[in-house]
């Protein structure tokens, strides 16, 4: 695995540089045909398309990215892990401490990766049941919608909170509650009021769209990123098993904790590559549009040591992760339903 990454990041260069420019130029362009396109209500289904799309490459494929430091190298103050923020509701500073490190460090390792339900949703059957559960599928429903809402909310820990460990938000939370604030001001007042305000007589509608175009994106990212770690067939882990974990075991955890979506070159874009969630994981810092070449070798890899490289259709995936929701509603059997379809990638593991 690490000769995969140096190899890949050899290969680093203009190609790249182009590659990310040239996404962040389809981006403000369908942003602004969106927003245009809102001053004639005749367009306003296309506008709302547009307005969706660059949300989600904004995102997906430049947010996402960008903040994990994948093009920090260029030296493109606009492109750099420090200074990128988003358009979500989600502080930058919070995501990245939520998502690069306490997500990617701990993957799937229960009780410590807080994206194993979210703090809200059981998704492993390792995972306490409680009655509060009854609501699984509720929850999540609710999450897909309100998604940019609720990783806003992530590092507020409010499990924590409502098991009185922690308050909302005073002592460890109000720095990130601060943060919170301030972003959450800013795109309330750009979607909802000043962009409907420009509009004129269009106001209600330019909101309309903002809302539908928000709701399109938290859809569309909600469903990527639960096909990439809760499909049927990801392996979870105990804090035992990671104990003085050796670099190799680290991959095999990222690599068994994953799963990718097949698909073709625009899917793959419109998803930020997180198709490749197997691959974002082994090398969370290389350029995501190199997924697709480095998957050649990680499934090289896989075939030559038997361990299970887990992927399947956008519709195969969906599928699972909703029966997986669903199914954890309940206690007891639903462990032992889980447990079996994950018994292959543990088996890998242990071997």
């Amino acid at each position: 695995m690490d000769a995969i990454r140096q190899r890949t990041v050899a290969k680093l260069g203009d190609e790249d540089a182009a590659y990310i420019r040239k996404i962040v130029k389809w981006q403000r362009g369908l942003e602004v045909a969106g927003r245009v396109g809102f001053y004639v209500p005749p367009l306003w289904p296309a506008a709302v398309a547009s307005l969706g799309v660059s949300k989600i490459l904004d995102n997906m494929e430049i947010g996402h990215n960008v903040m994990h430091g994948q093009y920090d190298w260029m030296g493109d103050p606009g492109l750099n892990s420090r200074v990128f923020d988003w358009d979500t509701m989600a502080p930058a500073e919070n995501w990245k401490h939520g998502h690069n490190y306490v997500h990617h460090t701990y993957t799937n390792i229960v009780g410590k990766d807080r994206d194993v339900g979210y703090g809200i949703l059981r998704m492993d059957p390792d995972q306490k049941w409680h009655p509060y559960y009854l609501g699984n599928t509720i929850y999540a429903f609710l999450l897909m919608v309100f998604f940019e809402w609720g990783v806003m909310a992530h590092d507020l820990e409010a499990e924590e909170v409502f098991a009185g460990r922690r308050s909302m938000f005073r002592g460890e939370n109000a720095p990130v509650w601060r943060k919170i604030r301030k972003k959450v001001s800013k795109q309330v007042l750009k979607d909802y009021v000043v962009f409907p305000l420009l509009t004129g007589p269009f106001f209600l509608t330019t909101l309309a769209g903002n809302a539908i175009a928000n709701l399109i994106r938290n859809v569309w990212t909600f469903s990527i990123i639960f096909c990439g770690h809760f499909p049927a067939g990801v392996a979870s882990f105990s804090i035992e098993e990671c104990e003085d974990e050796s670099r190799g075991h680290w991959y095999y955890r990222q690599l068994l904790g994953s799963a990718n979506i097949t698909g073709g070159k625009l899917f793959h874009v419109m998803s930020g590559n997180l198709s490749h969630q197997i691959e974002h994981h082994l090398f969370p810092d290389v350029p995501a549009r190199r997924y697709p070449e480095m998957a050649v070798e990680v499934r090289e890899v896989c075939n030559r040591y038997g361990l299970q490289y887990n992927q399947g259709s956008l519709f195969k995936q969906l599928a699972t992760v909703y029966g997986k929701i669903f199914r954890l509603s309940f206690p007891n059997r639903t462990k032992k339903a889980d447990v079996a379809a994950t018994s292959v990638a543990q088996q890998a593991v242990a071997a």
